[in-house]
């Protein structure tokens, strides 16, 4: 999901390819190993002998940490340098281990798939950074701020690896046994729902019934975001298809209205519209997390169920499930807080006239940071959809075409 997923995700732009993949590569390769050490000071670290401990539990936690910050960068898309990204980087994964500390051991706030810990501050942390580079000349990049058929079947690569595999994603660190089981159902109903829906809300929206890709490559995987948080609850499967409709909904109309809004009145330049596919359902993911902790049962889970669903052990062996949705939306409103409030923070350091960004007309452009092949480096500017012929008033031929009459045998 990571490497295959985020990567071929971010291939949409018609002249950014190599820098979508190529510097997902980049974030994710350097993220991991910071990760390692962030998390395992907070969560691994050893006081017997002051070492961290690695095994499978630690990379997996530390892709999700890097995952965050592949979130981030999608909101700036072709309009930073490499540099940037690695001080994006290096911030974002310092105040994601810190802030997944707070929510998950210090709140005790359960967020198996990261709906809060992940994707809301991922979310939040990349469009604050985004409102602090804001760049008023953007449009003199406009011809190449769009896709191509090529790049947008690259794209749709991207968006199959992660619906396929989202289910093992938000399972992956659930409860082993019945919590893996109820995280893998509840995200494949929840992504199913959330294809349905935004197909048919795309179709609706656009002239004359047809599909926009943009909403098929984002918007079908909003689900596997807004259900993280429950995955491992007893959300039920007919909760599972009700929160994938929702998030459909909300985020294809999100694509539809929510964006041009953001761009033009709160000068959130989002490339490939986070806010939509990440920011909004992670937020729903953990208003849902919250009512569905509130509303667990002994009778539902079992006690067995209840303990160790919620983990209510050691100094939380007294808490209710009333009480835990309280600290369920404690912990959104800590991911939001880390978010905005760090995004400003790093978004004032990349500021700074120091680390090499593309000028305004050169953004989106895999030229000013990519060695091209030769027949790439002077292509003229690629067509928008439905408009194949050039020079349309001086395309009329020099030849013509004359009846050549032929006798039979």
């Amino acid at each position: 999901m990571i490497f295959v997923g985020f990567g071929f995700l971010m291939t949409f732009l018609k002249r950014y390819s190599f820098g979508g993949v190529g510097f997902n590569f980049l974030i994710a390769a350097f993220g991991l190993q910071w990760a390692l050490l962030m998390q395992g000071w907070f969560h691994f670290l050893d006081h017997a002998d002051w070492k961290i401990k690695i095994g499978v539990e630690n990379l997996i936690n530390a892709d999700f940490c890097v995952a965050g910050c592949l979130i981030a960068y999608g909101a700036l898309l072709g309009k930073v340098s490499p540099v940037q990204l690695m001080v994006l980087t290096l911030f974002g994964i310092t105040l994601f281990a810190v802030e997944e500390y707070i929510i998950l051991n210090l709140i005790h706030a359960r967020d198996a798939g990261g709906s809060m810990v992940i994707h809301t501050f991922g979310g939040y942390y990349g469009l604050s950074i985004s409102w602090m580079l804001y760049r008023p000349n953007l449009d003199q990049s406009s011809r190449l701020h769009g896709s191509a058929y090529h790049s947008d079947v690259f794209a749709m690569i991207g968006t199959l690896f992660l619906w396929m595999f989202w289910p093992s994603f938000n399972s992956a660190i659930s409860d082993h046994g019945d919590g893996q089981h109820r995280a893998v159902i509840n995200t494949y109903l929840t992504l199913a729902s959330t294809v349905l829906t935004a197909v048919a809300v795309s179709s609706l929206y656009q002239k004359h019934g047809k599909l926009d890709m943009v909403h098929i490559q984002n918007s079908t995987l909003a689900g596997g975001v807004a259900v993280g948080t429950a995955a491992e609850f007893m959300l039920m499967p007919y909760g599972s298809l009700i929160v994938g409709f929702c998030c459909g909904l909300l985020s294809t109309l999100g694509y539809i209205y929510i964006t041009p809004f953001l761009e033009k009145y709160m000068k959130i330049q989002d490339t490939c519209g986070i806010h939509n596919l990440h920011a909004m359902p992670g937020v729903l993911g953990g208003i849902v997390g919250a009512i569905t902790a509130a509303a667990a049962t002994e009778s539902v889970y079992g006690h067995e169920g209840l303990i160790n669903t919620f983990e209510f052990k050691d100094d939380f062996k007294d808490m209710v499930p009333t009480r835990q949705g309280g600290h369920q939306a404690a912990g959104l409103c800590v991911a939001l807080c880390f978010g905005i409030g760090g995004g400003l923070i790093v978004g004032a350091i990349l500021r700074l006239p120091i680390w090499g960004d593309p000028a305004d007309d050169n953004c989106f452009d895999d030229e000013a940071y990519w060695e091209l092949p030769e027949d790439e480096e002077n292509t003229p500017p690629i067509l928008q959809y439905n408009n194949h012929m050039r020079n349309k008033d001086i395309a009329d031929t020099n030849f013509t075409m004359e009846q050549v009459s032929r006798s039979r045998p």
